[in-house]
């Protein structure tokens, strides 16, 4: 009976194995993959985190999302990772913090805007589709198919039987792409009431940030209690283990966009596959020639 038990473990893990393109020999046993559940919040304010603590681990931080980029690169995966909550829950600035150091080749961020009439028509997860990665590739979601769970709903952008439709399927749909080898990663940033009220503030009085603003994000507020409902609602039929939720709690920006990171980090085992350093090659000898002269350039004025 035990040997039975050990050869389906191992059966399974094979198979993982294929998924994944990371064999037993590539696993890192310093970072093996790991779902952490975090602890309800215990209510105990944090002490602050300074700029410069933030700075440092951030800087950390990006070193290694490097090193997990050429992994997947080198090991053909295709990564999808979906960033969902609130109206200025953090997610945009969590996004910006992963694609930073990133090569954009291989990395890219998905925000859609409203479907035009045509993708109206079309199966709801059609236009999603088209973004999915490639070999090598990792996809950021900057709101996703969610919409429909939140946005669609609660506005009334979409109808109760299309509605029930995508909580029905969305699962299914999750699972079809685990099942072809998709690493599929999702995000909830969990802000408070009073937080969001204070972000909105902030951008309302800031130029530069006026634009986040939207008539939805303002409505958003108004039905509080009805994207919440929509949240949990949506949590009981798409929070499954295949693909489950991850929330990150968002009231400090700074630690929010840490723990999301650091667990990002966590999920795709990875080996560092850096490039050795290299050496500049010596610079070709003019050999004669004559370069026009600098004045029949244009250049842009130094005003600074």
């Amino acid at each position: 009976m035990a040997k039975s038990k050990k050869n389906g473990k191992q059966g399974k893990g094979k198979a993982l194995e294929a998924k994944s393109g990371v064999t037993a020999a590539d696993r890192p046993r310093a970072r093996p993959a790991q779902k952490i559940k975090a602890a309800p919040p215990s209510g105990k304010p944090k002490e602050k985190l300074s700029s410069k603590a933030y700075e440092k681990e951030l800087g950390r931080m990006h070193i290694e999302l490097v090193k997990l980029q050429n992994w997947v690169k080198a090991k053909g995966m295709r990564v999808v990772v979906i960033f969902e909550g609130r109206d200025a829950a953090g997610k945009g600035g969590t996004i910006k913090r992963i694609i930073e150091p990133l090569n954009p080749r291989g990395c890219r961020v998905v925000a859609l805007s409203v479907p035009n009439d045509r993708e109206k028509t079309q199966w709801y997860f059609q236009r999603y589709v088209t973004h999915l990665p490639a070999a090598g590739e990792i996809v950021l979601f900057d709101r996703s198919w969610y919409n429909r769970a939140g946005v669609e709903y609660v506005m009334g952008f979409c109808t109760e039987d299309e509605y029930h439709e995508f909580l029905r399927s969305c699962p299914e749909f999750e699972r079809m792409l685990v099942r072809s080898g998709i690493i599929l990663i999702k995000y909830w940033f969990s802000v408070s009431d009073e937080e969001q009220e204070r972000r909105f503030k902030d951008r309302m009085e800031d130029p530069t940030r006026r634009w986040k603003l939207s008539p939805i994000d303002l409505e958003s507020r108004r039905r509080w209690v009805e994207f919440s409902k929509a949240k949990d609602a949506m949590f009981a039929s798409t929070d499954h283990k295949q693909a489950p939720w991850y929330v990150v709690r968002s009231d400090d920006k700074k630690r929010a966009r840490l723990n999301c990171v650091a667990h990002f980090l966590s999920m795709i085992p990875y080996r560092d596959t850096t490039p050795e350093k290299i050496e500049l090659p010596p610079r070709q000898e003019e050999g004669g020639y004559v370069r026009p002269p600098i004045t029949d350039q244009t250049f842009v004025p130094e005003v600074y």
